[in-house]
C-alpha cells in the first residue's frame, strides 16, 4: 500500500522533468547552433590566415602565428585596457541606478506598474536607437548637453564629448547604464520583493532608521541578487561593441577600441577572418578568466 504513492510521485517527476526538458529543448538548440558550433569552428580557423573572401593566396596552416601578431599588438592591449575600465565604471553607476530605482518602486503603492514600465522601457529600445538618440544629445557644439550646461553655467566651454579622449569613453559609460538598467532594476525589485517584511519590523522596533535598515536588513539581503547582477553586467560589459561601432569606431586615437570592435575590424575590414578567430578565442578565455574570478571573490566575500 506505501509503494503506490511513490511509484505515483517518481511518475510525476519523471512527467516533471520531460516537461522542463521539452521546455529547454528550443533554446538549447538555437545555443548550439548560434553560439556553440560558430565557437568550435572558429578554433580550427584560428591557425590558419583564411581571408574572409576568395583570395590568390592559398589557405594553409601557420599554427601560432595569429596569436603571437596579436599578443604584440599594441591596438590589442589598448582594446583590453578600455574593456576593463569601461567595466569599472559601468558596474557601480549602471548596477546602483538600477538599485535605486528598484529601491524607489519597491516603495510605491501608486502607478507602481506605469512607473515600472516607463523604467524599464529603454531596455527593450534597442541599442542602435539608443545610440542614434544619444548622438544627438552628445552632438558638438550644438547637442542637448552642451546647450544644458551653457544655460546653467553661462561661461561654459563647449565639449566634444565623443571627439575628446579623455570624455568619449565616459560618455558611452553613462549611454549604455541608462539603456540597460532596467534588467537589473527589475532582478532588484525581485529580491526586494523576496526580503521578509518581519526583518523590517523587527529592525524598526530595535530603533534602525532607514539607512541603518537598509545596511542590516536589505543589502544582506540582496547579496546573492547582487551577485548574479554584477556577474551578468561584467559579461555584458566585456562584450561592449555596438555604441563604439555608431559613435566612435574605437577613436580618439584608440580610446574608445574594444576587444570586440577589434575583432569586428580584423575580420570584416581587414578581411583577416583566422586572425579575428584567433582573437575571438583569447576574448573567450579572457572573459571566462574574468568571471570566474568575480564570482570567487564575491563567494569568498559572502563566507
Amino acid at each position: 500500500m506505501k509503494k503506490e504513492p511513490e511509484n505515483k510521485l517518481s511518475r510525476f517527476s519523471l512527467l516533471e522533468s520531460f516537461q522542463e526538458l521539452g521546455m529547454l529543448t528550443p533554446a538549447l538548440i538555437l545555443l548550439a547552433l548560434f553560439v556553440v558550433t560558430p565557437f568550435i569552428m572558429s578554433i580550427p580557423l584560428s591557425f590558419t590566415n583564411q581571408k574572409l573572401f576568395p583570395s590568390p593566396i592559398p589557405v594553409k596552416i601557420i599554427g601560432l602565428r595569429n596569436f603571437r601578431q596579436i599578443l604584440s599588438d599594441r591596438e590589442f592591449w589598448q582594446a583590453i585596457k578600455n574593456v576593463f575600465l569601461f567595466t569599472l565604471m559601468i558596474l557601480p553607476t549602471q548596477c546602483g541606478f538600477a538599485l535605486l530605482a528598484a529601491y524607489f518602486l519597491n516603495k510605491q503603492a501608486i502607478m507602481k506598474k506605469t512607473l515600472r514600465a516607463m523604467f524599464f522601457l529603454p531596455f527593450i529600445t534597442p541599442m542602435v536607437i539608443v545610440t542614434v538618440i544619444w548622438a544627438t544629445i552628445y552632438k558638438y557644439p550644438t547637442g542637448l548637453l552642451n546647450s544644458f550646461f551653457q544655460t546653467v553655467i553661462p561661461r561654459f566651454q563647449e565639449i566634444d564629448w565623443l571627439g575628446n579622449r579623455h570624455t568619449a569613453l565616459t560618455a558611452i559609460v553613462f549611454l549604455s547604464a541608462w539603456q540597460a538598467y532596467g534588467f537589473q532594476m527589475v532582478i532588484y525589485l525581485a529580491g526586494l520583493q523576496n526580503i521578509p517584511e518581519e526583518l523590517y519590523e523587527a529592525a524598526a522596533i530595535d530603533g534602525a532608521g532607514g539607512w541603518k535598515r537598509f545596511i542590516y536588513v536589505t543589502w544582506p539581503g540582496l547579496k546573492n541578487t547582487t551577485i548574479f547582477v554584477l556577474t551578468i553586467t561584467t559579461i555584458q560589459a566585456l562584450k561592449l561593441f555596438t555604441q563604439v561601432n555608431i559613435l566612435t569606431h574605437g577613436g580618439p586615437l584608440g580610446s574608445t577600441n574594444t576587444l570586440v570592435h577589434y575583432m569586428y575590424e580584423a575580420g570584416f575590414i581587414g578581411q583577416k577572418i583566422g586572425y579575428s578567430a584567433a582573437s575571438s578565442i583569447l576574448m573567450f578565455l579572457l572573459v571566462f578568466a574574468v568571471v570566474l574570478a568575480q564570482r570567487l571573490l564575491l563567494k569568498r566575500m559572502e563566507d
